[in-house]
């Protein structure tokens, strides 16, 4: 029987004051933690990174949805550590990403780390209607940012896989259309290797490219007047 993660959610939902500097401590750490790891102790070359700057810095109320591909299990903070100081010292803003919860929730500990981290605990199977889905797309009814990571695993083998659904749903059931920023990585998994001892490399070279934003606008047009012609 797995850790019970039903509170997870109501409590980033209502968080108060406590849990709110907790968290946004918490966040400005962990990104700050990243930029010395990526930026110091390996190196790290970044196409077009002023679109995700200003996409991070963007005016208050409009949400962002960023996807990338998943290598490694430090994608996430580590590609955050290209953003600056001040980006990163402002935990509030940053980002909310979908965790499994069969990893990353699997004790209290963990639970209230990577809560207070903004992950929120997904489970794997349980389809796009899911509180965890839900959640995102509230955040996003509130001008915030979340990051997916569509292949829905760490992708060890980099292979071709079908993307999950959720970024779809995400979009499609979002009040306001999101800012959509597409992001391609390379190394992180030499610099957290997918194999034990797990533990963090230095010298390594990582490389990211950042997207133009996604325009979709079109496309949901599109699909209400197939559903109005049906």
């Amino acid at each position: 029987m797995g850790y019970d993660i039903g509170w997870i959610i109501p409590r980033l939902r209502n968080p108060g004051r406590l849990w709110y500097c907790a968290s946004s401590i918490t966040v400005a750490v962990v990104g700050l933690f990243s930029k010395i790891i990526i930026v110091f102790l390996n190196k790290t070359t970044v196409y077009n990174r002023e679109t995700l700057q200003r996409a991070v810095g963007r005016a208050t109320g409009v949400p962002l949805l960023t996807v990338s591909n998943h290598h490694s299990c430090f994608d996430d903070p580590g590609l955050w550590g290209v953003l600056d100081w001040t980006s990163l010292a402002r935990g509030y803003r940053m980002r909310w990403s979908l965790a499994a919860h069969d990893i990353c929730f699997t004790n209290a500990l963990h639970s209230y780390f990577f809560s207070l981290g903004k992950c929120v605990p997904v489970v794997r199977g349980a389809g796009v209607y899911q509180p965890a889905i839900d959640f995102c797309i509230e955040r996003l009814s509130a001008g915030e940012w979340v990051h997916i990571f569509p292949e829905g695993r760490v992708n060890v083998e980099k292979e071709h896989i079908r993307f999950k659904w959720g970024v779809g749903r995400i979009v499609a059931d979002a009040p306001c259309m999101p800012l959509v920023l597409p992001i391609w990585h390379e190394g992180f998994d030499k610099v957290l290797p997918n194999q034990e001892p797990y533990l963090l490399k230095f010298r390594k070279h990582v490389y990211m490219n950042v997207g133009e934003p996604i325009q979709l606008e079109h496309l949901l047009d599109r699909s209400v007047h197939v559903i109005l012609r049906h």
